[in-house]
């Protein structure tokens, strides 16, 4: 839980929705996710009228947990990729950091090559930012680990 404390910082989420938006520029797709391993929308760009964006996002997440399974029973520590070809619409779907999911949605006015250069190169700048928040969650930790028992029992005691 610890590595997801950086949910609660506005400044790391507005971080990574600045990345979303420039990936989805970049790749000309039509729309772009950053999502958690239990399906929970972190950050998207684009328009998503055309389809439940929630759903999708739960689905993608599920499809991931699906093809970690498959990862594991061939010996494979993961699959990082995946690719999803549709008669219009494709995704491309990377993880980062083993912590998020990263989602490109794009038809074929873009080319798979673009959409994955683009995906790598930020899969490694958003890995940089979730990096370069856990040095603020020791900070919070560290202020609590000198607060004993005793000091707890004080707060709560009447006449205190």
């Amino acid at each position: 839980m610890q590595d997801y404390l950086w949910l609660n910082d506005v400044e790391i989420i507005k971080k990574l929705q600045n990345q979303i938006e420039q990936l989805k520029l970049e790749a000309n797709s039509k729309a772009t996710f950053l999502i958690d391993k239990s399906g929970q929308m972190v950050a998207s760009s684009g328009d998503s009228d055309e389809f439940d964006a929630t759903s999708l996002a739960a689905l993608v997440a599920g499809n991931v947990a699906a093809t970690d399974g498959i990862a594991k029973l061939l010996g494979e520590k993961e699959f990082s990729v995946l690719f999803h070809e549709g008669e219009n619409e494709h995704l491309n779907i990377t993880l980062v950091d083993g912590k998020l999911i990263l989602v490109v949605l794009f038809d074929d006015s873009t080319s798979l090559g673009l959409v994955r250069l683009k995906m790598k190169k930020y899969v490694k700048i958003i890995a940089d930012i979730l990096n370069d928040s856990k040095p603020n969650n020791s900070i919070q930790q560290d202020i609590f680990s000198d607060i004993t028992d005793e000091d707890i029992e004080k707060m709560f005691r009447k006449g205190s």
